[in-house]
């Protein structure tokens, strides 16, 4: 299926979404929001990408939606089941960064802003926002940021965990197909079950979270990659991992 909106570029083990709508900020529209959750559901079955990377075309990552209802792109980058890291180019406002917040890892250039200014328009975020918001920066400077409005330099995102590294604007595409290339190399089940034992630990109770992390560590010892990952440390070579 061909695209417009959005781009899907397949590399040898990640592919790179590209929101492509620079002439308008990268603002969310019914194509591309429909792009991307197609683009999601195909990524998430294509076992051969076993990382993604969600950049903007142009210099802002994305400006926000001009759509009245909610379109669910945030929630098809949350559903992936591989790790997702954001290379955010330029400004994430809005519904922008809602989608920077369903990501895994954050990587920002230097002097993107961040911010959520829908109190201003006497609405909400409504693509999970409010509630990603409070599980990475916690329950004070999420309140703070949708009370206020207030515009988050890439730096002090860094400083309160919204952004995991800031990077200057020429090194953000080499930094992330690095971090993606590297994150690739490792046993993509484990991967999964990371991700899983973190987003899902964090809904339930200690107790049970600990017994997810269990459950799935037991998981791993019957997969061919663990048994991979121990004999290449034992004959001293990088792991060959196939996602068996």
């Amino acid at each position: 299926m061909s695209y417009s909106a959005v781009i899907c570029d397949k590399r040898q083990n990640f592919a790179v979404i590209t929101l492509n709508r620079p002439e308008s900020d990268n603002v969310i529209n019914q194509q591309l929001a429909q792009e991307m959750v197609d683009i999601c559901r195909e990524l998430n079955e294509d076992e051969e990408v076993r990382v993604v990377v969600l950049t903007g075309a142009g210099g802002v990552f994305c400006g926000g939606s001009e759509l009245a209802v909610p379109c669910g792109v945030a929630a098809a980058i949350a559903s992936l089941e591989k790790p997702v890291v954001a290379a955010i180019n330029g400004d994430a406002l809005g519904q922008g960064l809602e989608l920077v917040l369903s990501c895994d890892i954050r990587l920002a250039v230097s002097g993107a802003k961040l911010s959520f200014p829908q109190v201003t328009k006497g609405i909400l975020p409504m693509d999970g926002g409010t509630q990603r918001l409070a599980r990475i920066a916690g329950r004070g400077k999420a309140l703070e940021m949708l009370f206020t409005g207030e515009t988050l330099t890439a730096e002090e995102a860094y400083n309160v965990g919204l952004v995991n590294k800031v990077v200057e604007r020429e090194a953000l595409v080499s930094e992330a197909e690095t971090m993606a290339t590297d994150l690739a190399g490792k046993a993509p089940i484990a991967l999964r079950y990371a991700k899983e034992a973190v987003n899902k630990g964090l809904d339930v109770t200690l107790e049970q979270g600990l017994r997810l992390e269990a459950d799935l560590y037991f998981l791993l010892h019957t997969t061919d990659d663990r048994t991979e990952g121990i004999r290449a440390f034992q004959e001293k070579r990088s792991p060959d991992f196939k996602g068996r």
